[in-house]
């Protein structure tokens, strides 16, 4: 913010900022600005649009300097300010959970509508990061037994505060999907619902640097999808109920090929397209 201008304002600063993360080659450069303005200001973003000549103090302007800095580096603007929303709960996150994406709010949607009328279920949520899908479950549901397992005692750690903050009953725990002795929630489940890392290693210089940068690599990288899948489905296989579901988010380019391993082991499963229609979860059930 070295810009010679006499006052800044909420305009002057949109403007400078749009410009300055344009040059840096950030996503959405507006957004950011708009997103760190908002923040620090301690607004609604599009209050920003009724406010454009307000003065920003020079207080105001040191909270805004850092982030700003953040931003220009790809930082993730969840990680600046600390948080964001999924559906109707308000999530923290920090480098140790990835950052929650609307494609995992569909996932939760789809879970919610299919089972609107189901009054009492056990749901168990592998790879759980944030907590964001058991909160968002339990925040809808809040009749329903939901548990949660990471591999990762970080992950765990912001899981449990975000269930507090959020004011929701939810059980999580340790567990590394690919040793099924280490998880010690006991079952039986009505549901199982998973976002695994489904990103292959050698995608990622593919991926923005707020991703492969900053985001931690353990939630979204792994160099053998069908191991990770068919570890989900043999733990599935054994906790399900009689009449259980399971949901799992995917990587596109790979759906059809971990469908097959659910038709190999003779399951009833289906591909569910994301709102991009690209084919992004499966639900299954045992046969």
């Amino acid at each position: 913010m070295s810009k010679k201008v006499e006052e800044w304002t909420v305009l002057s600063m949109l403007e400078w900022g749009t410009d300055f993360f344009e040059k840096k080659d950030i996503p959405d450069p507006r957004h950011s600005i708009e997103w760190l303005l908002a923040e620090t200001l301690d607004i609604k973003r599009l209050d920003l649009y009724l406010k454009f000549d307000r003065p920003l103090s020079s207080q105001e302007l040191d909270t805004l300097r850092p982030m700003v800095k953040r931003r220009a580096q790809h930082e993730p603007l969840q990680y600046i300010v600390g948080f964001t929303d999924f559906m109707n709960a308000h999530i923290s996150v920090n480098e140790h959970v990835l950052i929650p994406r609307i494609e995992t709010e569909q996932l939760v949607e789809i879970i919610l509508d299919e089972h609107q009328s189901d009054e009492e279920l056990s749901v168990l949520d592998i790879g759980t990061g944030s907590g964001c899908i058991p909160i968002a479950l339990k925040m809808e549901q809040p009749d329903w037994e939901i548990f949660g397992i990471d591999i990762s005692e970080d992950a765990l750690n912001t899981a449990r505060d975000n269930a507090e903050q959020n004011d929701t009953d939810v059980s999580f725990s340790k567990g590394d999907i690919l040793n099924l002795n280490s998880i010690s929630v006991s079952g039986p489940f009505d549901l199982i619902v998973s976002n695994p890392p489904y990103v292959k290693p050698e995608e990622k210089d593919i991926l923005e640097r707020q991703v492969k940068d900053y985001e931690p690599a353990e939630a979204l990288f792994f160099d053998d999808l069908e191991k990770m899948y068919t570890s989900i489905i043999e733990f599935a296989s054994q906790k399900l109920t009689e009449n259980g579901h399971l949901y799992l988010e995917l990587h596109e380019n790979y759906s059809q090929q971990i469908l097959e391993l659910f038709n190999a082991q003779k399951w009833s499963a289906r591909i569910e397209n994301d709102y991009d229609k690209k084919p992004r979860f499966i639900i299954a059930q045992q046969r």
